[in-house]
């Protein structure tokens, strides 16, 4: 992809770990082909509310792209929250970007943003299940068009079991012992979706990876 270079040299002055972790998540995790693929054949995400945006990569290149014309990222991070801030502002020559990033605790939180589109990556399964479903409701009310998870499916057999233990090989490599994942099926995360209007499918997203990631697809029917 042409515009990962860009993208890259908007994060040329953070230190050394963003800007390594933005050019590898780019170039290597499907969720970035799916999701710019999907953006275009939607004619553009409008306003995007990114929850657990961590870094800011996928508001600043759907932005970089033109198929976003405003983003919100949302993420307890602080650090990172301000890594997303400064790539978004001008870097190297680029002109700044429709970007703001904002800390919230989306475990907590009971509301989101009005916008078009909700982006959601890689975060419900490392909620709590109550946390989850308060957070798909909110995704509900706040999407006017569409809302986009990149999940985990814990019903895919063999591809399940090695996301499980290549997500508890994280943690101790992070040293972070405290938190379990938990995702949920996905006729659940679905359920709340389509009963608020939504037309929901879902696609794999692990590409040549052993994982059980999908990308689940919500547009409203209004």
């Amino acid at each position: 992809m042409a515009l990962i270079p860009r993208i890259a040299a908007r994060y040329a002055g953070a230190s050394r770990f963003p800007r390594h972790y933005v050019a590898s998540k780019l170039r290597r995790d499907p969720a970035t082909a799916a999701i710019m693929a999907l953006a275009v054949r939607c004619g553009g995400f409008g306003r995007v509310v990114d929850l657990g945006c961590g870094l800011g990569q996928f508001s600043v290149t759907l932005l970089q792209a033109g198929l976003a014309t405003e983003a919100i990222g949302l993420d307890q991070d602080r650090r990172k929250l301000e890594e997303a801030g400064r790539a978004a502002g001008h870097q190297r020559g680029e002109p700044a970007l429709p970007a703001r990033f904002q800390q919230v605790d989306l475990a907590t939180s009971a509301s989101l943003p009005d916008c078009d589109t909700v982006l959601a990556v890689d975060v419900l399964y490392q909620m709590p299940e109550p946390a989850q479903r308060r957070l798909l409701e909110a995704m509900a009310l706040a999407a006017r068009r569409r809302i986009v998870i990149r999940a985990f499916d814990p019903d895919l057999g063999w591809r399940s079991h090695m996301g499980f233990a290549m997500e508890f090989l994280n943690r101790i490599m992070r040293d972070d012992h405290g938190r379990s994942i938990r995702p949920l099926p996905l006729a659940s995360l679905a359920a709340p979706l389509e009963a608020r209007g939504f037309r929901v499918t879902i696609a794999p997203c692990w590409a040549g990876t052993p994982l059980p990631n999908v990308l689940l697809h919500a547009e409203s029917s209004a």
